[in-house]
């Protein structure tokens, strides 16, 4: 192997950014829908600077440092409901996520195809286990249905679609929406308020300029971040902005959610 010894020896050192504050964790809207989904308070963002220059095809070291890192580590003990990170992290898996939407026109397929009415409400379908379902749910999940192929793979590997699905799918006492407005309108404040963008100065077009990693976290006894049992909606991932140095971890564990304001 060859190559400059800091390309392959480096470490990243990362503190954290207490100023960084992410409104829909706080304003009174988003908070209540996030109660009303089961997500509150199991739902957490926290961004951290970093010293060294990132490198996409180095983000399995780059991650790997971020959760053996002590202020991170404290951090996300600190902010979690749950107990992760209790002992040493010994490996990661890290799955690069295409991001490249700068507007919410993926979603225009959901209102052409019957799934939502012109009204914004949601269409009812019948399901053999669960008996409130609807056709917003059986495009996200159900492989079989018709609906599902509205969108294709690429769109649904997009963080776009990703943090739509997990937010309409939610928590383990979700109670679901009768119209489509208020998933759209929180998956279009999360990601507005995750993702780094810029304008090329010559095409003048914006463009995204984080790079996105979800990741799955291992110590000797197996998975422990974003949560010891594999599961949809328990889920972790790092947005980095290379330019500013900066990596907001968004981390959501399925569970109960607060229940009170």
């Amino acid at each position: 192997m060859s190559g400059d010894k800091n390309d392959f020896d480096q470490t990243f050192s990362f503190r954290p950014i207490p100023s960084r504050k992410f409104s829909f964790l706080e304003e009174k809207e988003t908070v209540a829908l996030l109660m009303k989904w089961s997500m509150l308070g199991r739902l957490s963002a926290e961004t951290f600077s970093f010293d060294q220059k990132f490198h996409l095809y180095d983000s399995e070291r780059f991650v790997l440092c971020f959760f053996t890192d002590a202020s991170v580590v404290s951090s996300v003990r600190m902010t979690s409901t749950w107990k992760p990170l209790e002992k040493p992290v010994v490996s990661v898996d890290v799955e690069v996520v295409p991001c490249t939407k700068v507007s919410m026109e993926l979603f225009d397929p959901i209102y052409t195809c019957g799934i939502v009415a012109p009204s914004g409400h949601i269409g009812r379908c019948f399901h053999d286990v669960y008996p409130d379902y609807d056709k917003l749910r059986e495009m996200l999940q159900d492989e079989d249905s018709e609906n599902y192929h509205i969108m294709g793979s690429a769109e649904r590997g997009e963080l776009l679609f990703r943090l739509f699905k997990h937010l309409c799918l939610g928590g383990e006492l979700n109670q679901y929406e009768d119209t489509v407005e208020p998933y759209i309108s929180v998956t279009k404040k999360l990601y507005k308020e995750l993702i780094s963008v810029q304008k090329d100065p010559e095409s003048k077009k914006i463009g995204v300029v984080s790079a996105v990693l979800k990741v799955h976290v291992y110590d000797e006894s197996g998975q422990c971040h974003p949560g010891r049992r594999d599961e949809e909606q328990t889920f972790a991932y790092l947005m980095v902005d290379p330019n500013k140095h900066h990596v907001t971890l968004l981390s959501h564990s399925y569970g109960v959610g607060t229940m009170t304001l």
